[in-house]
């Protein structure tokens, strides 16, 4: 890989990380609704569970939806579907005295496993892997893993600790109640590119 090759793939990295998007908007409503100490899983969960996609695309998830482009119709479907119960999920979040009792962040887990119905980190996998991985060879693709491992939690980052300094604001629960409403919409509307694309 160039070094104007390695250059665009970090710019690439540190753009469609930062960037609103599903993992983004729910670790910004996590960090409001339970602090950054509490969000650390999810957001570990979301850049090793990235790093990990991109491998695997890397190596051949790509033929199958060439050899199975239904296989891509299907997990779109589920990920439209699984993302509008997120966003219920958010909206529907008990106020700051209610939630300590029950409530909880995604886990670690739970946000790695995010990540293959997220369509915002497939079109980034894809591209990455498309774009900057010369030949495709495991050098390559791990190279863009690295790449993006490196990127992509402390831009992540930036949304949980945005989330928690807003917490102060949203002691109100009228304020918090709106607040997660807003974040579940933007949420919802992150999906029309991929509703858009058909």
């Amino acid at each position: 890989m160039t070094y104007e090759l390695f250059l665009a793939l970090a710019v690439f990295a540190f753009v469609s990380s930062i960037t609103p998007g599903p993992n983004n908007l729910m670790l910004m409503a996590s960090g409001a609704n339970f602090g950054f100490r509490r969000t650390i899983p999810h957001m570990l969960g979301i850049g090793i569970g990235f790093t990990f996609m991109i491998v695997m695309v890397g190596a051949g998830l790509v033929q199958v939806f060439d050899a199975f482009p239904v296989s891509y119709i299907v997990l779109k479907v589920a990920s439209v579907a699984y993302l509008l119960w997120l966003a219920w999920k958010i909206a529907n979040a008990a106020p700051i005295r209610k939630r300590d009792a029950g409530g909880h962040p995604m886990s670690f887990l739970q946000a790695a496993s995010f990540q293959w119905v997220n369509p915002k980190a497939w079109a980034m996998a894809l591209t990455a892997i498309s774009a900057y991985a010369p030949g495709q060879t495991l050098t390559a693709i791990l190279l863009v893993a690295i790449v993006f491992g490196a990127i992509n939690l402390p831009s992540v980052s930036t949304w949980t600790i945005l989330g928690q300094q807003l917490a102060r604001w949203l002691t109100n629960p009228r304020r918090l109640t709106m607040f997660n409403w807003t974040m579940a919409t933007l949420l919802v509307a992150s999906l029309y590119p991929v509703l858009r694309a058909g």
